[in-house]
């Protein structure tokens, strides 16, 4: 599933293109993804004006000229595609086509149909049920260790799972749980609440640093992730520890290398000599 630093890399694509142009046709081509598409959700994107494009954890917000937000979540699968004028040819599983003023051609993909797009009152987000029980944004000043602190105590899962709730910190996913686990020097088993204090702050650091390289470097491309441009993300390149079971730890001189267990159904990689 594309995590916050994808999420990111497609908002920041989709920008230019979108922000202040006027939506001169959408097309829904199916009547649902995950959940229902709304049935008048084609009438009322078009000609609206997109006033801004911005992320809330991993949903790709379209502010549109009348108080209306377009929430998009990828999913599994899902990928936005961005052309100059109309494709020679739709594809199977281009369920939504947005078409602006511009001759700009986008295409909601989604093989799997584990994303999401919906339509909500602005004004109301915060309080839309997608919404009202996050957690804070892992790249807001507020964010700090007193922050993460505070949202661990009394905790007694371990420290990995916790991240991935998405009412401790958004976003963050297993790849980028992994790899901010490492560089702060912490264990994926350690119980929650005793990361404080010290350790709080070098996790909420660590978390900060990872997902901002990832974003620069457009994101972890594995099956499905691609830019709006078509261009590939390439963070994966730069993991130290995720999908490295057995290799070499960077700056480090264990001998058994980056190790592997199952937490929660999920993989985790990490170093058992750096990592307490």
């Amino acid at each position: 599933m594309p995590e916050l630093p994808e999420v990111e890399t497609v908002c920041r694509g989709l920008r230019g293109p979108l922000e202040g142009r006027r939506l001169r046709r959408v097309e829904a081509r199916r009547k649902d993804l995950r959940i229902a598409l709304p049935t008048d959700l084609a009438a009322r994107m078009t000609g609206r004006r997109v006033e801004a494009v911005r992320r809330r954890a991993k949903y790709i917000l379209l502010d549109l000229d009348d108080g209306t937000t377009v929430i998009m979540h990828l999913g599994m699968s899902g990928r936005i595609v961005m052309t100059q004028g109309r494709p020679n040819a739709l594809e199977p599983h281009d369920h939504i086509v947005i078409e602006t003023e511009d001759d700009v051609f986008l295409r909601f993909n989604d093989a799997r149909r584990f994303g999401l797009v919906t339509l909500a009152p602005r004004a109301a987000l915060a309080e839309h049920p997608l919404f009202r029980h996050l957690g804070p944004e892992p790249l807001d000043r507020a964010f700090d260790g007193a922050t993460l602190a505070a949202a661990l105590a009394g905790r007694r899962t371990p420290i990995k799972a916790a991240l991935l709730d998405q009412q401790t910190v958004v976003g963050v996913g297993n790849i980028y749980a992994c790899e901010a686990l490492f560089y702060a020097g912490l264990s994926p088993r350690r119980i929650a609440a005793t990361v404080q204090g010290e350790r709080a702050d070098r996790l909420v650091g660590a978390i900060k640093t990872v997902l901002e390289k990832a974003i620069a470097a457009g994101g972890s491309s594995l099956r499905d992730h691609v830019q709006p441009s078509g261009e590939l993300g390439y963070f994966q390149h730069e993991w130290a520890v995720y999908g490295r079971e057995g290799q070499r730890c960077p700056g480090c001189d264990c001998k058994s290398g980056v190790r592997r267990l199952v937490q929660s159904n999920r993989s985790t990689f990490y170093c058992a000599k750096r990592q307490r």
